[in-house]
């Protein structure tokens, strides 16, 4: 069964808050990611946390700023679902 991601969070440590459509909340560290080529834009502090948004139904940064959704990284959804369940940390 698909969920779907109903609002993304992101935070000044690199990790991104999910919230998913039936209640289960995640916390996505993208740290181990920043080091590879494709994921280079999200070392800007100021690009990850503005252009993080849902696009393709997941979480994805909007790397054009016109929402086109054959322009963004993306992280595939069911990946994210499989994240232990957590608390929110965040208020």
């Amino acid at each position: 069964m698909f969920h779907n991601i109903i609002q993304v969070i992101p935070t000044n440590e690199y990790k991104v808050y999910i919230y998913f459509d039936d209640g289960k909340i995640v916390c996505y560290d993208v740290t181990p990611l920043l080091n590879k080529k494709v994921f280079e834009p999200l070392n800007d502090k100021t690009f990850f946390m503005e252009a993080c948004t849902i696009l393709n139904d997941t979480l994805a940064w909007d790397i054009t700023g016109n929402r086109d959704v054959s322009k963004c990284i993306d992280i595939d959804p069911e990946m994210l679902y499989e994240l232990d369940h957590i608390k929110e940390e965040i208020a």
